[in-house]
């Protein structure tokens, strides 16, 4: 079996990393569009299975070029060649795991050409989404009657710095979405977008993570999939207090806006000159991170009032020397491409993850996550 992996920066070097180990996988073929990030890719993983490809990845013929000999791709790319690698994962008859959740209405358009080619496509497959979205599928179809479902995540600093107390663990240019775009969720059967930075509430994690807010962001998939099986359906995505206040006022100002503005005579992008600006105070004081994660799904079982929480909250993991977003990011990726590659998801088309891993398929993969050092706790409370 040969699997693909289409972008070696933090996630995709974890994933080729973790996918070498796999006895029925033969090769593993590393592209990128920089050699300096292959040669530190084939150095890290340190496996004779691995080779790395430099290519353009820019659009959907260069991806197809990249993966038409492959049985399977796992895509760590940017949120705008997301469609572009399905189609080209279509094209080829390629399996495709993507780490983007964006557009999934456009995706899902593509759901029957992937059928007639007989390929899975899993849209969104990481933490968040990934993880977040079969946690709370889960506990829709263990409800009798569900009624909220709340998916929160975030990755923060070990050691926040001010004024921002966060660090970047994607690309910068993908997080200041979050404090601009408004956010898809699901009330009542239908499909709703709430303001941006919305829904604010604290939250409180254990030490040494501690009080934290979030407010409501895209819930992806989600609000498509299950939104005829609950109420309501939100995610939430967690920075310490105060950050998401400082943010609002960039945003309200203007600073985060995609325009031009004339600068004495200089056409200047206001958005591009904050990322500028802003990249350097979006560091933490070491690479160290927390990744933390809540998912509640509430409603009635047995005719009591019933919650059920999934909680993880992951760290640096200092023996493989991978940060905590990296590892929650890739290995469930890792996964779903080898359980497609395995048989164990025959399901094909544009197939969102929270469609597959529920019911006995939920335990086995929660089991797999677990040997992988991605440790996700559940509580249940019940009301008389």
């Amino acid at each position: 079996m040969k699997v693909a992996v289409l972008g070696t920066g933090m996630i995709g070097n974890t994933v080729v990393r973790e996918l070498a180990a796999y006895k029925q996988i033969d090769k593993v073929i590393a592209v990128d569009g920089l050699q300096e990030n292959i040669d530190k890719c084939l150095e890290l993983a340190g496996h004779e299975k691995v080779i790395g490809k430099q290519m353009n990845l820019a659009n959907e013929n260069d991806i197809y070029k990249a993966i038409k000999d492959a049985d399977a791709a796992i895509a760590c790319l940017p949120h705008f060649l997301s469609i572009p690698a399905i189609k080209a994962a279509i094209a080829a008859q390629c399996h495709l795991v993507d780490l983007v959740g964006t557009e999934f209405d456009e995706k899902r358009k593509l759901d029957q050409q992937a059928k007639e080619a007989g390929v899975t496509i899993v849209p969104g497959c990481g933490v968040a989404p990934g993880i977040t979205n079969f946690l709370a599928a889960q506990g829709i179809e263990l409800l009798d009657e569900a009624e909220e479902a709340i998916m929160i995540c975030g990755g923060i600093p070990k050691d926040p710095q001010p004024p921002l107390r966060y660090q970047v663990v994607f690309r910068l240019e993908s997080v200041l979405g979050l404090y601009t775009r408004p956010a898809l969720a699901a009330e009542n059967g239908e499909l709703v977008y709430l303001p941006p930075l919305s829904g604010k509430e604290k939250i409180i994690f254990p030490e040494p993570v501690g009080e934290c807010e979030a407010v409501v962001t895209d819930a992806h998939s989600t609000a498509y999939t299950l939104k005829d099986k609950v109420n309501k359906i939100y995610e939430k995505t967690v920075r310490y207090a105060g950050h998401w206040d400082k943010m609002a006022v960039l945003a309200e100002l203007g600073f985060l806006d995609n325009k031009e503005v004339d600068v004495e005579g200089v056409k200047v992008n206001t958005k591009k000159l904050a990322e500028k600006i802003l990249e350097p105070q979006l560091r933490g004081k070491s690479i160290e991170d927390i990744t933390v994660v809540r998912v509640t799904a509430s409603g009635k079982k047995n005719g009591k009032d019933t919650t059920y929480i999934w909680e993880m909250i992951d760290y640096y993991d200092h023996d493989r020397g991978m940060t905590s977003m990296a590892k929650t990011t890739a290995i469930p990726a890792m996964l779903m491409a080898n359980w497609i590659l395995n048989g164990k998801i025959p399901e094909t088309g544009i197939v969102p993850v929270e469609n597959v891993i529920v019911g006995n398929r939920f335990h086995e993969f929660m089991g797999e996550l677990r040997e992988k050092g991605i440790e996700i706790n559940q509580y249940e409370r019940f009301l008389s």
